[in-house]
């Protein structure tokens, strides 16, 4: 906003700072995560993630939107859907229907399913793993469970997580953000796993989201100290030796969702699905060189 003759004495930083779309006079560095136009505290209604302006509380029904106000957006350009988390739901859904077959067909579903480089499976005869062309379980692994308690454990944590995720990013974001994140995890424990280590649980997924959240929330300005805590505790037990867990998976799965959350919630809005899915687009790659490589280590 223009600086006003006269008044030289206003920091620099308040002078960059927009005004509120209804009271022009009131500086504000909050936007409405639907519109993206400035809003005021008077004007400010609270929404699942953010803030939101009336017209937009109101379903557009008032005057003067910006471009594209017409169509209400998620902070990151998604779409607003009436079910915000119906993605959440799916994922949880396909995690549970994969846990009652592994529990109807025995150990040989997951076997044949879950994370593995490279080894000689009891009752086939001949090597599984990725090593030997079996990549879909890279994907597959992610929705396997290893119990009721990791099933249990993983699903309220997509829960918590994942709901106020998906209303930010909307489902297609949100759901390659989810998919993108678990490649990188079971990439990253293809590369620095024992090869006939096994491995699988929706985690490494999780932990991207996590990630992703963390990179929303400083954006919002929201306290990110809970999460930063959520984030210690769930390493600590990654890294103690008793709880078996792949650690690979969790940072791969982190490191994906930190850079794919930096697109998705600060990329232009000018050219915003270019850089967001772009940004996809550089994960996978990086996921497609790692399994090549890795599979010529063991091959």
């Amino acid at each position: 906003m223009d600086q006003a003759p006269g008044s030289p004495q206003e920091p620099q930083d308040a002078q960059e700072l927009p005004g509120c779309y209804r009271h022009p006079d009131r500086q504000t560095g909050i936007r409405c995560v639907r519109c993206e136009r400035p809003i005021c505290p008077a004007c400010m209604v609270s929404a699942s993630v953010g803030f939101q302006c009336p017209d937009c509380v109101r379903g557009g029904s008032g005057t003067g939107h910006a471009p594209g106000a017409n169509q209400p957006r998620t902070v990151a350009g998604g779409t607003v859907t009436a079910d915000p988390r119906l993605i959440t739901k799916v994922l949880i859904g396909l995690c549970l229907a994969a846990f009652v077959v592994q529990q109807t067909a025995g150990d040989m579903f997951a076997f044949r399913f879950e994370m593995l480089g490279h080894a000689f499976v009891p009752g086939m005869s001949e090597p599984q793993g990725v090593a030997e062309g079996q990549w879909y379980r890279l994907l597959t692994a992610m929705f396997l469970h290893g119990g009721f308690f990791h099933l249990g454990f993983n699903m309220l944590s997509l829960w918590w997580i994942g709901g106020p995720l998906e209303a930010a990013l909307g489902r297609a974001r949100y759901l390659a953000l989810y998919v993108v994140s678990g490649l990188a995890g079971s990439a990253l424990t293809y590369l620095l796993a024992d090869p006939a280590e096994q491995s699988l649980g929706a985690s490494g997924a999780i932990f991207g989201l996590i990630g992703a959240t963390g990179i929303l929330m400083r954006r919002l300005n929201f306290d990110l100290r809970p999460l930063v805590a959520m984030l210690v505790i769930n390493l600590i037990f990654t890294f103690t030796p008793s709880f078996n867990i792949a650690w690979q998976a969790h940072i791969g799965g982190l490191v994906g969702g930190l850079v794919v959350g930096y697109a998705m919630v600060h990329a232009p809005r000018e050219r915003r699905a270019l850089v967001q899915f772009g940004a996809c687009a550089v994960v996978l790659v990086a996921v497609l060189v790692t399994v090549v490589v890795r599979t010529g280590q063991l091959t």
